[in-house]
């Protein structure tokens, strides 16, 4: 992308909630003792730290192509921004983990042998997309991008299913030669606060819309968003529910 369209505090907003999965995916990492550790997708570099937690002996790099979110990482840690579809390590290594990055990437499906490559035996690599592009949420935003006021500036960045099932990516990691543990996960999130779900989505599936859009357009736009999204997911005394699926994969190359 041309411009670095991440805010780290709109993203960071509900942290806790994003957090989850990435745990929940590095608990199926059985790597014990790795000497090298990629965290692809690192955004602020919190939980490139909970990595060097994990595997405290591991020297772990953190790779984003946003200098916005680079900036905020915490230091004496390793970081560089960079295109993930350019990434190449110097030397192989151990574990790469990917968390809610590799549906920003269309062709990730041709990267992910190539990250296996780079693996040594017995090396792991793991990630988890968001698996909820059918969700009201997205219906709600490509309705609002393919209307007559947007249609122009905005009908292009709606997206539809940019990744698979986890049977799918058991069947392409399976046919490298992977053992391979795939599954899904349905979250149901309480949000708190007016206009939750569109606030959720500002940090995400809303960016390259507001990336394109001046300041006056934007309001406008978030303002029609809202009116569908507070239809799609009404608020309840307790919160918004919001529904959130999330696919994994983690898969282990021979050693």
């Amino acid at each position: 992308m041309s411009r670095d369209m991440w805010d780290p505090v709109v993203y960071g907003r509900y942290a806790d909630e994003r957090r989850r999965p990435f745990f929940e995916l590095l608990a199926r990492v059985g790597a014990h003792a790795p000497r090298s550790v990629a965290d692809l997708g690192c955004g602020t570099g919190e939980l490139t730290l909970e990595l060097t937690r994990r595997w405290p002996g591991a020297s772990v790099h953190g790779v984003d192509s946003s200098a916005a979110m680079i900036a905020k990482t915490p230091r004496g840690l390793s970081f560089s921004v960079q295109d993930v579809r350019h990434w190449r390590p110097v030397d192989p290594v151990d574990v790469v983990i990917s968390n809610a990055l590799l549906q920003w990437v269309p062709e990730h499906r041709e990267l992910l042998p190539r990250w296996l490559g780079f693996l040594r035996p017995g090396g792991w690599l793991a990630f988890q997309v968001p698996g909820n592009f059918g969700a009201p949420s997205h219906a709600a935003v490509r309705q609002v991008c393919r209307s007559a006021r947007w249609a122009e500036p905005l009908g292009g960045l709606a997206r539809h299913d940019p990744v698979d099932g986890p049977e799918e990516y058991l069947t392409l990691l399976a046919g490298l030669g992977c053992a391979v543990d795939a599954w899904e996960t349905t979250y149901v999130h309480v949000l708190q606060g007016e206009n939750a779900v569109l606030n959720w989505i500002m940090g995400t599936a809303l960016r390259p819309m507001l990336d394109r859009l001046g300041p006056g357009d934007r309001e406008e736009f978030l303002a029609d968003c809202g009116r569908l999204l507070a239809e799609a997911y009404p608020a309840r005394p307790y919160g918004t529910p919001f529904p959130f699926r999330r696919v994994f994969a983690v898969a282990q190359v021979p050693a």
